[in-house]
């Protein structure tokens, strides 16, 4: 991860991240279970142990006070043991619900409307790769004149994915036959004069841990690598309603973190010698590299944006709530979002659309319109910013900062309150040790291909000492954060900075709060470390995207989708693609 440093190594080292509800529990489950139900023979606890231990909470007693504890401690580890061995599956959620509104303040209603910005797409190219590389909404208008069938474009991808898939090992499960099939069945409805919408017979790459029936979900971890779906997630019948053409499973790292999964590493289509960040590896690689329209991403705490900002695409981290996560892999159940990755801005608000909508399914889902008008006019937005954060981010952090004056917003200088943010981390690593408890007490956590420190192994590990107590100060102070953020937001339509300025992303991930991460610029770095790769950065410089952030009010992604876009447009760097894929 590139940018400004936010701490717990580096939002747990560059959009380790992402994630969303369903699966199974796995073999290791049922063994860690019988286990579980022979008798207990474990010692008493004693003084001295508890003593020993003190040190691991932070706190101090007495001999007297020691004497007390250790009284009652046997029996609450014997309620903790049988609770362990109850059956807990991915798909249960727990029955304290995140919600990202207060009720102090009220928020706007609004329609479901889309409005394209309504630019010609302009003839359609010869060249095979123009049309890949090409966004969603000049796809779905060379669609509709017939200059192109999505049988034929579905073909393009497909073969793109042959030539170009294993050098970035970017897809786990490659499905032609579905979406040929689909193809047809889009082409079969446009010509009989049905549109379903902006995604009608555009191809797309589903993130791993987003469940298509009867088809590999493999989380990216060795475990579950001969899992198949049962059902589909509420996000995958969103897509084929809009007549979107499923192409495959794209890459995550294992358990939604990083970019090395248990076939691979996947690779920055801009420098395949490094790893594409994550957790949304494979989605924002192919779709750098047009092996699809657009890409499903998810993220818990930068898994849309840090992949992003390393394959110069454009990702939508949509407000909390706004889309189910219904059959998807649960890691953070008060954090996880799917979003979509794609290469325009405007196509985010097309493939938001689609998502949008309240799910019974899953306990977080709200009833949210979303408008989207994405030819509007920004000049007179009043958007936030810091000078001090651009002061120490880049010449394309810069320019997109001078774009947004050159567009005629009204720039406010803002300030954020130093909290100790980093404390909210206690959150993903309790709540994802939960969700994969199972793993770490039967042992199969080793089997995880990642396990340095860092690594979901020894974090999930380490997270079975955070005192019950500690978390749930945690969780009030969660709250503290939610209201500042909302008072920061009062009366602006969005904010602007470096991706990671300020503890932004963790801050607005934590809060709820929707954030765009688009093109600005390019950078020469030399390559940067690959997860769990001790070898570091190597000298030689490459010339490679990154991107810039907005961030919104909650529920008013509209607003990043108008500003996104046009400070895209006087960017003009979002047709720039990797030349080793054109």
């Amino acid at each position: 991860m590139s940018g400004i440093k936010t701490s717990r190594r580096d939002v747990l080292k560059g959009g380790a991240i992402a994630a969303v509800t369903a699966g199974t529990a796995g073999p290791a489950l049922a063994r860690q279970e019988a286990a579980s139900a022979a008798p207990a023979s474990a010692p008493a606890v004693t003084t001295e142990a508890l003593h020993c231990a003190e040190s691991l909470f932070d706190v101090s007693y007495s001999d007297a006070e020691r004497e007390m504890v250790v009284a009652e401690i046997d029996g609450w580890i014997d309620r903790m043991t049988r609770q362990r061995a109850h059956a807990k599956p991915n798909t249960l959620s727990p029955a304290t619900v995140f919600d990202p509104r207060l009720r102090s303040r009220s928020y706007r209603d609004q329609g479901n409307a889309l409005v394209p910005s309504g630019v010609d797409a302009g003839p359609l190219p010869s060249d095979p790769a123009q049309i890949a590389f090409a966004p969603v909404w000049k796809l779905g208008q060379w669609l509709r004149r017939g200059a192109i069938t999505s049988r034929r474009l579905t073909d393009i991808y497909l073969q793109r994915i042959e030539a170009y898939g294993a050098t970035l090992e970017c897809f786990v499960t490659v499905t032609p036959e579905i979406a040929r099939a689909q193809a047809d069945a889009a082409d079969r409805e446009l010509a009989a004069g049905q549109d379903r919408g902006p995604l009608h017979g555009i191809p797309y790459g589903m993130k791993d841990i987003v469940d298509v029936a009867d088809v590999r979900a493999t989380w990216g971890a060795t475990p579950y690598q001969d899992r198949i779906a049962e059902i589909d997630a509420t996000a995958t019948v969103k897509l084929r309603e809009a007549g979107a053409v499923l192409l495959g499973k794209t890459t995550n790292g294992a358990i939604a973190y990083g970019d090395r999964w248990f076939g691979g590493i996947t690779r920055n289509p801009w420098n395949t010698e490094e790893g594409s960040s994550g957790s949304s590896a494979g989605s924002a690689s192919a779709t750098a590299a047009g092996l699809v329209a657009f890409g499903i991403g998810t993220e818990t705490l930068g898994s849309i944006v840090s992949p992003s900002n390393r394959c110069g695409t454009t990702g939508l981290r949509p407000s909390f709530g706004r889309v189910s996560r219904h059959g998807a892999m649960a890691l953070c159940w008060s954090l996880d979002k799917i979003g979509p990755i794609c290469r325009s801005v405007e196509d985010t608000g097309s493939v938001l659309a689609a998502l949008n909508g309240y799910d019974a399914a899953d306990a977080g889902s709200l009833a949210l319109g979303l408008e989207i008008d994405a030819g509007r006019s920004v000049a007179g937005m009043r958007v936030g910013y810091n000078q001090a954060w651009f002061d120490s981010g880049t010449d394309a952090d810069r320019a997109a900062l001078q774009a947004a004056r050159d567009a005629g917003v009204e720039l406010v200088e803002i300030e954020l309150p130093a909290l100790p943010y980093d404390g909210l981390f206690a959150v993903v690593e309790a709540e994802s040790a939960a969700a994969f408890e199972h793993l770490t007490l039967s042992g199969e956590d080793d089997s995880l291909v990642w396990q340095d420190p860092a690594a979901w192994p020894n974090t999930w590990r380490r997270a079975r000492f955070i005192s019950a107590v500690d978390l749930i100060n945690v969780d009030r102070f969660r709250r503290e954060v939610m209201e500042m953020m909302d008072g920061v937001m009062e009366g602006l339509d969005a904010l602007i900075g470096p991706n990671f300025a300020n503890a932004l992303l963790v801050i607005t991930n934590y809060t709820g709060h929707p954030q765009l991460a688009f093109k600005s610029g390019y950078n020469q770095v030399p390559t940067r470390s690959i997860f769990g790769d001790p070898a570091g950065e190597r000298a030689t410089p490459h010339r490679v995207p990154q991107t810039t952030s907005l961030w919104a009010p909650l529920f008013e992604e509209g607003n990043l989708v108008a500003l996104g876009r046009e400070l895209e447009r006087r960017l003009a760097v979002a047709d720039d693609h990797p030349p080793a894929f054109l």
